[in-house]
């Protein structure tokens, strides 16, 4: 199926503790970001592919380095690149500033992008409630980027908290997690996570009308 009915589908019909739990099986074992990554409005659900972006924090008095006078760094030229359907994802070494906001999320909805992950904080939350974009931080946090940090560089392999990024994964969030799903796996992955959600399904009706877990297991095979 096209990216606008894959993540539909997935939006509608899975969760990402199913399609965690289909990569476990598959050999992909450590595939949620860190837990504190969290949506700003609970029950927000997000799809898109990655466009990675690299942050670093860059402390004040830099001179000699081609991005030390540009206030923070290339982040405007990665925002600018967005296309349709993705998600700003910034990993690296910057948890003292936010590294995502509203005027940000602004540029992002009309460029119809599906989300923004950092691995930091984001600020001017109720801007970004307004609007309705998703946005997974570790928190909110008001202090600025622009003398603190620059973006390096775009488009490229990162990597948050030992998972692995590479532009152009399937990103799946949720209320219980931000999951990457390598594009190498993403079509078995998904096709598997639908047939164990249905049978999750079988077996929920299975024990509210009185079988045993000990039953439904060997009966079904999840649980």
């Amino acid at each position: 199926m096209n990216d606008s009915d894959l993540f539909h589908t997935i939006k509608t019909r899975l969760f990402t503790a199913v399609v965690g739990d289909v990569l476990d099986v598959l050999g992909y074992r450590h595939q949620f970001l860190p837990q504190e990554i969290k949506p700003l409005v609970p029950g927000t659900a997000m799809v898109g592919r990655a466009m990675t972006v690299l942050e670093a924090s860059y402390p004040e008095g830099g001179r000699n380095g081609p991005l030390s006078d540009q206030a923070f760094g290339l982040m405007f030229q990665a925002l600018d690149d967005l296309q349709e359907g993705e998600i700003y994802i910034a990993a690296g070494n910057a948890l003292d500033f936010a590294t995502w906001g509203g005027l940000m999320s602004t540029r992002a909805t009309h460029l119809k992008a599906a989300g923004a992950v950092v691995n930091g904080f984001h600020r001017d939350s109720a801007e970004i409630r307004n609007l309705g974009f998703p946005t997974f931080s570790r928190g909110s946090y008001a202090q600025d980027q622009g003398p603190r940090g620059k973006v390096l560089d775009w488009r490229l392999p990162v990597e948050i908290g030992g998972v692995a990024i590479t532009d152009g994964d399937l990103i799946f969030g949720d209320d219980e997690g931000v999951l990457v799903i390598p594009r190498a796996v993403e079509a078995e992955a998904i096709e598997r996570a639908l047939a164990k959600a249905d049978t999750e399904n079988k077996v929920a009706t299975a024990i509210k009308d009185g079988m045993s877990t000990v039953d439904a297991f060997a009966t079904f095979g999840v649980m």
